[in-house]
């Protein structure tokens, strides 16, 4: 098989798994029906992937480093802080909206746990990058002098809410704009 090939039996597998777990969720779906869908014969696929467990975790990892590159992008290109933090909060929630239905049957089948060291080094690189923004911000007098690591930890955690609410509660789900907003009023100085 050549490399031109092989790329593209992966991203046929990618494709097909990512359908296959958001349609069937993690139990439902099955080795077969994504090699079915890949258009691949079932011994193919394992020549890429060992199980379904590898073939999840790795669907996981690369949406979250998919992600990592996007938000490093927004705060390498963007100099206000203000805006920052605005374009983040908003692109994590259209971001989970976008693969809902994979993070609803990946926790739903598998629980909130399932590739824990994965995404726990997903969500450090993710306060790093929140928290020098933060700092920027209170340092440049836009952002009142609060503590950039606590103020971190509450903008990660209402993303984490968002996911959770429209995993657990999908009519409760707030809208992207309003949470920006009222984050943004508690941190900026009366006169930035």
């Amino acid at each position: 098989m050549n490399r031109r090939s092989a790329l593209k039996s992966k991203e046929n597998i990618k494709k097909a798994a990512l359908e296959a777990f958001s349609k069937y969720g993690y139990n439902g779906a099955s080795m077969r029906m994504i090699a079915h869908e890949a258009g691949i014969s079932v011994g193919g696929l394992y020549l890429y992937f060992k199980n379904k467990e590898e073939l999840c975790l790795f669907l996981i990892k690369e949406k979250l480093n998919e992600f990592s590159k996007n938000a490093q992008i927004i705060f390498e290109n963007v100099e206000d802080p203000i805006e920052a933090i605005s374009r983040y909060i908003n692109m994590s929630i259209e971001y989970a909206k976008r693969h809902r239905e994979f993070i609803i049957t990946q926790t739903r089948d598998q629980g909130f746990t399932f590739g824990m060291d994965i995404k726990r080094e997903f969500f450090e690189d993710q306060k790093k990058l929140i928290k020098n923004i933060i700092q920027q911000g209170i340092d440049k007098g836009l952002f009142r002098p609060l503590d950039a690591f606590e103020v971190t930890k509450v903008i990660m955690g209402v993303i984490r809410g968002y996911i959770l609410s429209f995993v657990m509660d999908p009519d409760n789900v707030f809208d992207a704009e309003y949470c920006c907003e009222l984050i943004l009023k508690g941190l900026l100085k009366e006169n930035p």
